[in-house]
């Protein structure tokens, strides 16, 4: 039988021992203040104390676990309350700008997906960032967001991986990566790991944030900016390309987007005077040295690793890079012409559309084919300053295939970029508001290329010279840009 005495040194003994196992969390990183040690303290002398009194066993047992059910209480409401500061690297002030990725492609390290860019988008609850990137749909792991704070690296918080649902069969899938910043972290870079805490504080490869507003205030936005998904091997078609963007600076566009892996060296010197002039905007767009892009859209027809040269993840890259200084975004390729019918310009076009539907942030464009193989018959517009000019010269075609609407048709779009999460080429994946089809004779998609109804005679397709309309300041605007860069004949 065991004394009072010793009872009470045994049980002593356990809650010094509770006590300093918990005070333990310092080997955690959880170093108590003295607030909570001096909870603990007290705890003990009061145990000590009424251990000594002439109490009931039972008594004694009861002012034990009230005791211990204090201190614990105590712990659990430091450790909710900690600070988030424990876990701050401090760092030099400019080592994540030092170290943030200059290429348009960036590898992340320890997987086999790629990274394309970092954005601040807080429209979906509960989320911060949104990267884009390219995954390997195979290899899909766990990965953590790390930031880069004003002076600190902050603590990780977990990744939301979430992959396109279009991807054609291809090995690589466009996809976003969500997180949340930590408290009190004024984040300017961010990259991800694939394990919840850094192995030290350097050799990370930082994305910069993008889309960050500053002072609160937002910045005057442009009204139209055009995102031309991909130029890719050996593209040449300068008359076309030039005839289309003077046509888009004619309607109310203020910028163009491109993305480049290459094209012909004519082109090249044309996409360089105007990247110089400000209008259009060339993404470097090295996909071909990361993996073998198809040029197809369709994997058990073309192969490769991904869609297009990068098709989707270009779109999507273009809208959030527009988001927040372009009211509208229009979606096409560069042989591609959004034209309204019953106004002679964008701006007139968007403001009539969307009073009438002030619910939808996405309009879906008919594609309309002109094929290349038909000419007007007066030839008026086979100006002979263009005869060197390699391309196209789209105001010599006004012969326009009629949709086969039995089947599918594919539309384009002109999208206010904050209402659209994620795109395809031909529609929408995940948006926010409503969308709408416009009718085809209110907007349509001017495309001269090869005939897609090829079984369609002369007689049968319909006359459509809208083109014509402008002729008398797109000739001029044309000839300008060519002769700067002096081919003209």
């Amino acid at each position: 039988m065991v004394n009072g005495k010793l009872l009470r040194e045994r049980t002593y003994r356990k809650w010094k021992h509770y006590a300093t196992t918990t005070t333990s969390a310092t080997c955690l990183g959880l170093q108590p203040p003295a607030s909570t040690l001096l909870v603990l303290h007290l705890s003990l002398r009061s145990y000590r104390l009424c251990a000594g009194m002439q109490m009931s066993t039972p008594n004694k047992r009861k002012l034990f676990f009230l005791l211990l059910f204090i201190a614990v209480c105590v712990i659990i409401f430091y450790v909710r309350k900690k600070p988030t500061s424990i876990n701050r690297i401090p760092v030099a002030p400019k080592l994540c700008l030092s170290s943030a990725s200059k290429q348009s492609i960036t590898p992340l390290k320890n997987t086999k997906h790629l990274l394309v860019s970092a954005y601040m988008d807080q429209r979906v609850q509960g989320f911060d960032i949104r990267f884009i990137g390219m995954f390997r749909r195979d290899s899909m792991q766990e990965l953590h967001c790390f930031f880069c704070c004003s002076g600190y690296l902050s603590e990780t918080t977990p990744a939301k991986v979430l992959q396109h649902s279009d991807n054609f069969g291809f090995p690589f899938v466009t996809t976003d990566v969500m997180c949340q910043i930590p408290p009190e972290c004024n984040a300017t870079h961010v990259t991800l790991l694939t394990q919840p805490r850094p192995e030290n504080g350097s050799g990370h490869t930082w994305l910069p944030i993008r889309n960050k507003k500053t002072n609160g205030e937002e910045d005057k936005k442009m009204d139209f900016t055009v995102c031309i998904s991909n130029l890719f091997e050996d593209y040449n078609n300068v008359l076309q390309f030039a005839q289309t963007l003077e046509m888009y600076r004619l309607l109310g566009v203020n910028r163009v987007v491109i993305y480049n892996t290459s094209c012909g060296p004519d082109l090249d010197r044309l996409l360089e005077s105007y990247k110089q002039e400000g209008f259009v905007e060339v993404v470097p767009w090295p996909i071909d040295k990361h993996m073998n892009p198809s040029r197809g859209w369709l994997f058990s027809e073309h192969g490769g690793d991904i869609h297009y040269f990068g098709q989707l993840t270009t779109l999507n890259e273009c809208i959030y890079r527009s988001m927040e200084r372009s009211r509208y975004v229009l979606l096409n390729d560069i042989d591609e012409i959004i034209m309204p019918y019953q106004e002679d310009n964008l701006k007139s076009l968007m403001d009539r559309l969307q009073t009438e539907f002030p619910n939808v942030g996405v309009f879906l464009i008919e594609n309309h084919i002109f094929p290349k193989k038909h000419f007007e018959p007066s030839g008026k517009f086979h100006l002979p300053q263009w005869n060197g000019v390699p391309g196209i010269n789209i105001l010599e075609h006004i012969y326009r295939e009629e949709p086969d609407r039995k089947i599918y048709h594919p539309y384009k779009m002109l999208v206010q970029p904050r209402m659209v999460e994620q795109t395809s080429v031909h529609s929408v994946l995940k948006f926010f508001k409503e969308e709408y089809k416009v009718p085809p004779d209110v907007c349509r998609i001017v495309h001269v290329r090869v005939a897609l109804r090829k079984s369609l005679k002369l007689e049968e397709l319909k006359v459509d010279s809208r083109l014509w309309d402008f002729q008398e300041k797109l000739i001029p605007n044309v000839d300008k840009v060519l002769k700067k860069l002096k081919m003209l004949v």
